[in-house]
């Protein structure tokens, strides 16, 4: 399904990927495969759309953030881009505070020192928890973001699982509609 976009091992690509990325993928999932993609078209429906791929092949990066105390408690959940991270609900327990939501732009851009639309768990700084919905964590072969907006990466979820400071939350997303 992704043959015609032509991707290649991500590690030969390093011009499509921020350096903390590649040293990521190096440390924890030296078989993704990177393809670039027009910035324009990087958000999740488009891209669906106009390369005609499937959207239970597709997982975004939701990065949630709460506070209690004071203190920023925030995570990136990954959820297949037909469900929805359960913020409310499951992300708030696991955060330990009132009241959970998703991170404004800005500080999603400059906390992850990535894109917009193409942020990613892979390569995320070190103290970030990466929760991985079930439904992702069992996927052959899934597109993420690659930490800029002109290239989406491949890898599998368990590749996601690798990651220092992932962790499988099974039902952390529900089924949209």
């Amino acid at each position: 399904m992704f043959a015609k976009l032509n991707p290649v091992p991500a590690l030969e690509r390093p011009d499509l990927l921020p350096a903390a990325v590649i040293d990521a993928v190096r440390a924890y999932a030296p078989s993704a495969q990177v393809f670039e993609v027009d910035p324009a078209h990087a958000d999740t429906e488009t891209l669906c759309q106009v390369y005609d791929l499937p959207m239970d092949a597709m997982a975004n990066a939701v990065l949630v953030l709460g506070r209690r105390g004071g203190d920023d408690r925030y995570a990136c959940c990954m959820t297949l881009a037909h469900r929805r991270v359960d913020v409310n609900n499951v992300a708030r327990r696991k955060l330990d505070v009132r009241k959970a939501s998703f991170a404004p732009m800005e500080f999603a851009v400059e906390a992850s020192g990535m894109e917009y639309g193409g942020i990613t768990p892979v390569g995320l700084p070190a103290d970030w928890p990466v929760w991985v919905d079930g439904a992702v964590a069992e996927t052959e072969l899934v597109c993420i973001g690659a930490g800029i907006r002109g290239a989406k990466l491949l890898l599998s979820g368990a590749d996601l699982l690798r990651l220092p400071t992932a962790e499988r939350v099974d039902d952390l997303a529900r089924d949209i509609g």
